[in-house]
This record gives C-alpha cells, sequence and structure tokens, in this order.
C-alpha cells in the first residue's frame, strides 16, 4: 500500500476515534481524498482511450485485474450507492445528473457481477471524460456528507429498512459476487463507512489503477524499441 495513503488513513481512523480529535481527523480524511482523487484524474488526463479497456493482468488475483475504467465506475457507484441510498435515504447522483445517459453505462449497478471480458466489453462503452465527471461529482457530494457529520453520528447503525432500501434500488446485482455488499454494508456503522468505502476502498483500487497504467506504459515502450 502506498506509504503516504496508507499513514494519511491510519492517522484519519486514530483521530476519529475521540471526539477531540473528530474535526482534524475528517480534515485529514477530506484531503486523502483530495489526493487519491488527483491520481485518477492525472489518469484520465495522460492515457490514451484504449488504456481505459485494457487488462494487462487478466485473470490475476486482486483488484488489478480490472480495468481503469470499471475501477473508476466501480469504486464511486459504491461511493453514490452507501452516500445517498443508504445513508441519506435520498437520489444517487447516477440518477439525479442523468449520468447513466452521459457515462453511456449499460449498467446502474457497481459491477462486481461481471467476470472475464465482460470487464473489457463494459470498459468500452462508457465515456471516460463523462466517468470522470460524474466521479468527481460523487466525491464532491459525498464531501458534503461528511462535512455535516458530527462525533455521535459515526455510531449510527442501519436495520432491514435500510438494507430493502439498498435492494429495492437494484443497484447491486443479485449475483453471488455483488449481493453480500449488501449485508457488509449494512452490518456497519457511519465510522466503518468511513473507513469502507469511503477511504480505504479508494486506496486500493487506486493503487491497482496505478499498477495498470504502469504496466500499459511498459508495455507501450516496448512497442516503440
Amino acid at each position: 500500500m502506498n506509504k503516504e495513503w496508507s499513514e494519511k488513513n491510519k492517522r484519519m481512523q486514530t483521530l476519529i476515534g475521540k471526539e477531540a480529535g473528530f474535526a482534524e481527523g475528517m480534515d485529514v480524511l477530506l484531503d486523502l481524498r483530495k489526493d487519491l482523487f488527483s491520481q485518477i484524474s492525472s489518469i484520465v488526463n495522460t492515457c490514451p482511450e484504449d488504456a481505459f479497456y485494457r487488462m494487462p493482468f487478466a485473470g490475476a488475483e486482486g483488484y488489478h485485474s480490472k480495468t481503469l475504467a470499471y475501477s473508476m465506475w466501480h469504486i464511486f457507484r459504491i461511493e453514490d450507492i452507501v452516500a445517498h441510498t443508504l445513508i441519506l435515504g435520498d437520489e444517487q447522483i447516477l440518477f439525479s445528473g442523468g449520468w447513466k445517459k452521459k457515462t453511456k453505462s449499460p449498467i446502474i449497478t457497481t459491477g462486481n457481477e461481471l467476470k472475464g471480458e465482460e470487464i473489457a466489453e463494459f470498459s468500452k462503452k462508457l465515456d471516460i471524460k463523462a466517468l470522470h465527471e460524474y466521479c468527481r461529482t460523487v466525491m464532491d457530494s459525498t464531501d458534503e456528507l461528511l462535512l455535516e457529520l458530527y462525533y455521535k453520528d459515526l455510531k449510527r447503525s442501519f436495520f432491514d429498512e435500510d438494507k430493502n432500501r439498498v435492494i429495492d434500488s437494484r443497484c447491486v446485482s443479485t449475483d453471488e459476487d455483488a449481493i453480500w455488499l449488501v449485508d457488509y454494508w449494512c452490518k456497519k456503522d457511519i465510522r466503518g463507512l468511513i473507513k469502507m468505502p469511503f477511504s480505504r476502498h479508494w486506496i486500493m483500487h487506486i493503487e491497482a489503477m496505478c499498477r495498470i497504467k504502469a504496466k500499459l506504459d511498459q508495455k507501450a515502450r516496448k512497442a516503440v524499441d
């Protein structure tokens, strides 16, 4: 794990564990998210279009086995669902902003159900510029949510009605590789959701994106040589 990101994440988790450090901890969280998103933006601004559906580690175990486009979609669909459907109980950014049409996505789910070549084919269909803007819009919306939290909110739990609301949204596939997410999220309190998916989930997938980009860059250099 990236040392700087890991240290910031650890510091944030320690700080929000006590009321006296909560405000500072949330500042660290927002700063971490800003750093991580700048990495996504850098990838979007420097990689060619075909890089976003390539799978240089296809078949490997780990997040790096996906594509750049899938990783972006996955991170922010999960965040959108958790922030809006689960926590706030309002309309997801995907729908309120018409982002499904803008991104040209054929799905509204997290993408967990996609396998192998399905991931590449899905990625080819996405408008990367629009996807990047969707991701930014979700991040900004979640940041607003985080800024409105108080220390006492960290212990807020979720119940069957919350779980059913997520299921009814149909934004999580019933596939066995996806449906477990609903229980996973609903068994956490707000503090747990700050860790997964609002911070550590980002780190894991963005590190994977960096690894994918590095491998694609390496292949491109060899092709030129």
